[in-house]
């Protein structure tokens, strides 16, 4: 899969809108997110949160979704979530109490997302098996702070449309974003022995990517990569493009990286 191809759509997972479900507002000439033009509607410009980062994991012990039925493949990363750092690399948490949804999965099936639910059981897994308290988690600290997915945001608004509309992008965003190819096509495979360096890891990812990312270590081992964007419209439906992180560092050393197998 093409890293760099952010305009293809992983097929399956289509679907049509829910049948009562109020359609998102068209934005006219949307900015894009953290540049130096402003609007008053933050239903066509992601603020404060402008920066969405795509964030993966690469859990090895225990291996993540390994005690599930669908396990995540070992020579993928899985999904952490999509977060709306503002531009200058702070964020807010946890915006909307009122939206903090307890029943994730069961709103996703009730807007026909059976096929989107069952690629989030593979790839969005939590390390300890409770997938659905992990997506309640991600849901109600980063999604109720993407100000486009504002229940304002939509016409006829059916409650909790944002949901699916905040899962499926994110999953959209991680399709076109396989690390574990980027790494592997730069000589870089999880092993008991082998290590590498920061900069080899980071030259292999921004060169499949097209701008530098921010990695992440846990014990010296590689264990998290997040991709940046800035978006021209709603999460829902704008242009996402790739650009180098802001405010993030990246806190590995700068060799004798680990990179552990599943």
């Amino acid at each position: 899969m093409a890293i760099t191809k952010l305009g293809v759509v992983f097929s399956t997972l289509i679907a049509l809108p829910v049948a009562l479900a109020g359609s998102v507002k068209t934005c006219s000439d949307p900015p894009l997110s953290c540049s130096s033009s402003t609007s008053s509607n933050t239903c066509c410009l992601n603020t404060p949160g402008g920066q969405l980062v795509q964030t993966q994991f690469w859990d090895s012990n225990p291996s993540t979704g390994m005690s599930l039925i669908l396990s995540c493949p070992s020579d993928s990363w899985t999904i952490h979530g999509l977060w709306p750092d503002h531009c200058d690399g702070t964020y807010d948490s946890s915006c909307d109490s009122k939206r903090a949804y307890k029943n994730i999965t069961q709103i996703l099936q009730a807007a026909g997302k059976g096929d989107l639910l069952s690629y989030m059981d593979t790839h969005w897994v939590d390390i300890n098996g409770d997938n659905e308290q992990f997506w309640e988690h991600e849901w109600a600290k980063h999604g109720t702070c993407i100000s486009t997915l504002d229940p304002n945001c939509y016409t006829s608004y059916t409650p909790t449309q944002e949901v699916p509309d905040f899962f499926q992008k994110t999953i959209d965003l991680f399709t076109t974003l396989d690390s574990y190819t980027a790494l592997k096509n730069a000589g870089i495979v999880p092993s008991t022995s082998a290590t590498y360096t920061s900069a080899k890891i980071q030259s292999a990812l921004e060169t499949a990517f097209g701008h530098p990312v921010t990695i992440r270590c846990q014990s010296k081992a590689l264990n998290e990569i997040w991709y940046s964007f800035y978006v021209q419209g709603s999460v829902q439906t704008g242009n996402f493009v790739p650009t180098a992180p802001v405010g993030t560092t990246s806190n590995c050393p700068s060799s004798g990286v680990k990179y552990p197998p599943k």
